[in-house]
C-alpha cells in the first residue's frame, strides 16, 4: 500500500508533468521502459495494491507494484540504451509502446522493432563475457558503439536478424571488441549467424572510435553480413578469423577509416558482389594457403585509399576477382611470400601460382601507385587472364622468385617461372610509369600470350625491365636443349612500340615475339641482353634504339636453325639504330633483310665466325643510311647487288684497333663517313644516298674529328691528320675495296 502511494505521488507532483513527452517507468530489474504521455489513458493498481496497471493506448501492460522502482517524466527520445554490466544487461527503452521490445536473459539482449514510426537508435556499452546483442527489425536503424566487450561463447556477440540497413557508429574515442566462441549453438530455423559481428542485411560504419573483432568460431567470417557492407569510417581490426576476415556476400564498399584485418580465410571478400575502395587506410595479413587479400566475384574498383597486403600462403592471391580489376587510383603494396603449388592435371601438373593482383577477366591500371614485392617460387606480380591495360599511374614490381621444373599436363617437361606482369590476352602499356626488376632464375619481365602495345600517338610510357636471373634447363642437349630464360618483354604475337621511353637489361633476351616486332616511334635502349630483338618479323618505321647483345643484337627468325632461308624479314622504314655485339651477330636476318630508310649503325663482333651483318636470304639496300664495322672474315656479307642504293665494302690487310677513326671524303675533302669503332676490326661496310657514279673517294684512318658524335657516327665539324689508305669510284651496286 506505502508503495502504491509513492507511485501516485511520482505521477501527480511536478508543475512540468504536463510538458513532458514521455513517461519512463523504472524497474527493479535494470528495465527502463518509456511510453507516450499522449497515449497514457490510466494508471490503476489491482484490488490487493500488488499490481500497477498502465493502459496505454490499445495496450495494459501490468507490472509487480514491488518490481516498479519508480516513475519519471522526461523528453521523449528514439534511443534505445543497453548497458552489459557482466551478467545482465540495463536497458533503457523509451519505444517500449510503440514497436520496440527488449528481452533479457542473463547477457543476453533480444531486441525486436517492428512497425516503429519513426527511426532507431540503439546505443551499446558495457561488457559481459558471455551475452549477445541479437536484434530483429523491419526497418531501417543504428547502431551507436560506446565502449562495448561483448562475448559470446555460443555464436555471436552482434547478431543482426534484418535484410534492412543497419548504421553502425563507432563512436568518437572509443574502444569496442566483440569476440565469438569456437563453437556455435544451432540458430533458429531460416537465420543464419556466421560471426562474432553479423548481419543479414546491408551495414554501413562510420565514425572515429575502435571496433576489434576477435573471430574465434570454427569456420566462420569475422564482419560478416548476407548482403553489402560499407565502410566510411572507424578503425575497424579484424582477427583470428576462421574465414573470411571481413565477408559480404553481395559486395563491399570502402570510402575511409582504418581496416586491419588478419584471418586464416580470404580477408576481405566480396563475395558474389562487388568490391570498391575510394579512401581509407586498408591493412591485409593472409598467412593461409590458398586464399585471397581482397576478392570478389564481380568489378574490383580501387580508385583512392591506401592498400597493404601481405600474402604468405602457396599459391594465394593479394587481389583476386572473377570480373575486370580496375585501379584508376590510391596506393597498393603488396608482398607475396608463399610458393606456387603444382594440381594434378592431365598427365601431370599445372602450377597455380602465388601472385599479388591476380584478374580472372582484365585487369586495368588508369593511375595507381602500386608496388609489389614477390619473394616465394615463382610469384606472379600482375597476371590478368583477359587483357592488362595500363594507362597512367606508377607501376613497381620486385621479383627475386626463382622457377623450377616439372612434368606439364601433357607429360612433357617444363618449367614454372616468376612473371612480373603477365597477360594471357592483350597487354598494353600506353602511359605512366613500369619498373621491373627480376633476379630469381628465369624470372620475366613483361610476358603476354597475345598482342603487346607501347604508346600512343598522344600518349608515351616511361618503361624499366631488369632480368638478372640464370637459365633453367629443361631438357635436351646441344642445339635441342630447352631452356626457360630470364627474357625482359616476350609477346607470344605482334608486339608493336608506338612511343615511350623504354629501358631494358635483360639477362637473356630484351624484346622477343613469336611473331612481328613493329616499332613506329619512342625511344628504346637495351643495356644488355643475349639478344636485344628477335621475332620472325621486325619492322622499323621511326624512333630511337641502342642494343648491345653478347649475342645478335637484331634477330629475325622462325627458330628453325640452320643457313636457309626461313622466310623471316628485318624490314629498316626509318629511324635511328645503334646496335653493339660482344659475340653474336649485329644484324641476324635468317630471311630477307630490307632497308628503305632510316640510319642504322653497327658495331659488329671482335672475332670470327660472327659477322656485323648476316643473312640467308636477300638484303636490299634501297634506301638510308648503314655503316658496319667487324672483324674481316669470309662470313662477312653486305647489301646484296637488287640493291637500289650504292654500298661500299673496305677490307682492311691489318687488325685497326678500337677507337680509330675511319674515314671516307670525296675528291672535293667533303666528308662522307667519319666513324669510331668500339672493337679492333679490319672490315667497314657503308652505305648512303652520298655514294654516286663518277666521283672519286678517299680512305683515311686515325686522326681526329672536331664534329659531334653519337654512338661512334660523327657529324659535322672538320676531320684531320689521319692516314691515307685507299680511293676508289663507285663501280658497282656494292664495291669492295681492299687496302
Amino acid at each position: 500500500m506505502k508503495k502504491s502511494i509513492i507511485l501516485i505521488i511520482c505521477l501527480f507532483v511536478g508543475s512540468g508533468l504536463f510538458a513532458q513527452e514521455k513517461m519512463y517507468i523504472h524497474k527493479s530489474d535494470k528495465m527502463t521502459l518509456g511510453a507516450p504521455v499522449s497515449a497514457t489513458d490510466s494508471i490503476f493498481f489491482s484490488e490487493d495494491q500488488s499490481t500497477a496497471l498502465f493502459r496505454i493506448g490499445d495496450t495494459l501492460a501490468t507490472y509487480p507494484v514491488d518490481a516498479i522502482d519508480s516513475i519519471t517524466f522526461g523528453d521523449n527520445m528514439n534511443t534505445v540504451y543497453l548497458t552489459w554490466l557482466g551478467t545482465e544487461v540495463s536497458v533503457i527503452n523509451p519505444l517500449a509502446f510503440e514497436g520496440v521490445s527488449v528481452s533479457i536473459d542473463g547477457a543476453y539482449a533480444i531486441v525486436h522493432s517492428s512497425g516503429v514510426n519513426q527511426e532507431v537508435y540503439y546505443h551499446l556499452s558495457g561488457s559481459t563475457t558471455e551475452g549477445t546483442f541479437k536484434l530483429y527489425s523491419d526497418q531501417d536503424c543504428q547502431l551507436q558503439l560506446n565502449g562495448i566487450d561483448i562475448t559470446n561463447p555460443v555464436g555471436p556477440a552482434v547478431n543482426i536478424q534484418s535484410t534492412h540497413m543497419t548504421s553502425i557508429q563507432i563512436l568518437d574515442g572509443t574502444s569496442n571488441i566483440v569476440t565469438d566462441g569456437p563453437d556455435y549453438e544451432d540458430p533458429p530455423a531460416g537465420e543464419d549467424q556466421d560471426g562474432p559481428f553479423f548481419s543479414e542485411g546491408m551495414m554501413e560504419f562510420a565514425g572515429m572510435g575502435t571496433l576489434t573483432v576477435h573471430g574465434l568460431g570454427s569456420g566462420k567470417h569475422g564482419l560478416c553480413s548476407d548482403d553489402y557492407i560499407e565502410i566510411d569510417g572507424g578503425h575497424i581490426i579484424v582477427t583470428g578469423a576462421a574465414k573470411d576476415g571481413i565477408h559480404a556476400d553481395e559486395g563491399l564498399l570502402i570510402t575511409g577509416g582504418t581496416i586491419e584485418v588478419t584471418s586464416s580465410g580470404d580477408g576481405i571478400d566480396g563475395d558474389g558482389g562487388s568490391v570498391g575502395i575510394s579512401g581509407g587506410t586498408v591493412t591485409v595479413n593472409i598467412p593461409s594457403d590458398d586464399v585471397k587479400g581482397i576478392a570478389s566475384d564481380e568489378e574490383m574498383l580501387v580508385s583512392g585509399g591506401t592498400i597493404t597486403i601481405t600474402v604468405d600462403g602457396d599459391q594465394s592471391k593479394g587481389m583476386k576477382c572473377d570480373s575486370p580489376i580496375t585501379l584508376n587510383g590510391g596506393e597498393i603494396t603488396i608482398y607475396t611470400n608463399g610458393d606456387a603449388v603444382l594440381e594434378e592435371s592431365g598427365q601431370g601438373y599445372d602450377p597455380s601460382y602465388c601472385t599479388a593482383i591476380k584478374g580472372e577477366d582484365d585487369v586495368i591500371i588508369s593511375g595507381a601507385e602500386i608496388t609489389i614485392v614477390c619473394t616465394g617460387l615463382a610469384n606472379k606480380g600482375i597476371s590478368a587472364d583477359g587483357d592488362l591495360v595500363m594507362s597512367d599511374g606508377n607501376v613497381q614490381v620486385s621479383s627475386s622468385s626463382d622457377g623450377d621444373t616439372y612434368v606439364n599436363e601433357d607429360g612433357e617437361l617444363d618449367a614454372y617461372v616468376s612473371t612480373c606482369l603477365t597477360a594471357d590476352g592483350d597487354l598494353s602499356i600506353t602511359g605512366g610509369t613500369v619498373i621491373t626488376s627480376s633476379s630469381g632464375s628465369a624470372g620475366k619481365g613483361l610476358s603476354a600470350d597475345m598482342c603487346t602495345y607501347f604508346g600512343t600517338g598522344t600518349s608515351s610510357p616511361d618503361i624499366q625491365i631488369t632480368t638478372t636471373g640464370n637459365s633453367i634447363y629443361i631438357s635436351g642437349f646441344g642445339n635441342d636443349a630447352k631452356y626457360a630464360e630470364a627474357k625482359a618483354i616476350k609477346s607470344d604475337s605482334t608486339l608493336v612500340i608506338e612511343s615511350g621511353n623504354i629501358n631494358i637489361s635483360s639477362a637473356d633476351d630484351g624484346i622477343k615475339s613469336e611473331w612481328a616486332i613493329d616499332i613506329n616511334g619512342g625511344i628504346i635502349d637495351i643495356t644488355t641482353s643475349v639478344e636485344g630483338l628477335e621475332a620472325p618479323f621486325i619492322t622499323i618505321n621511326d624512333g630511337e634504339i641502342h642494343i648491345f647483345a653478347t649475342d645478335d643484337c637484331i634477330n629475325t627468325t622462325f627458330g628453325f636453325g640452320g643457313e636457309e632461308d626461313d622466310g623471316s624479314l628485318l624490314k629498316v622504314m626509318g629511324g635511328y639504330i645503334a646496335v653493339s655485339t660482344s659475340g653474336g651477330d649485329g644484324l641476324d636476318g635468317n630471311g630477307d633483310i630490307a632497308f628503305e630508310g632510316g640510319t642504322m649503325i653497327v658495331h659488329g663482333p671482335p672475332q670470327q665466325p660472327e659477322v656485323g651483318m648476316d643473312y640467308n636470304g636477300d638484303c636490299e639496300m634501297n634506301a638510308g643510311f648503314l655503316v658496319i664495322s667487324a672483324v674481316n672474315s669470309m662470313m662477312i656479307q653486305s647489301p646484296g647487288n637488287m640493291s637500289d642504293q650504292y654500298s661500299v665494302r673496305v677490307t682492311s690487310g691489318q687488325m685497326l684497333s678500337s677507337g680509330t677513326l675511319f674515314h671516307i671524303e670525296d675528291a672535293s675533302g667533303n666528308s662522307i663517313l667519319t666513324f669510331q669503332p668500339e672493337r679492333n676490326y679490319s672490315s667497314i661496310i657503308f652505305s648512303s644516298s652520298d655514294l654516286q657514279t663518277g666521283v672519286n673517294y678517299r680512305i683515311y684512318t686515325g686522326g681526329t674529328c672536331t664534329g659531334t658524335e653519337q654512338d661512334g657516327l660523327y657529324t659535322g665539324g672538320t676531320y684531320s691528320g689521319g692516314t691515307f689508305r685507299q680511293s676508289f669510284n663507285i663501280t658497282n651496286t656494292v664495291t669492295n675495296v681492299n687496302f
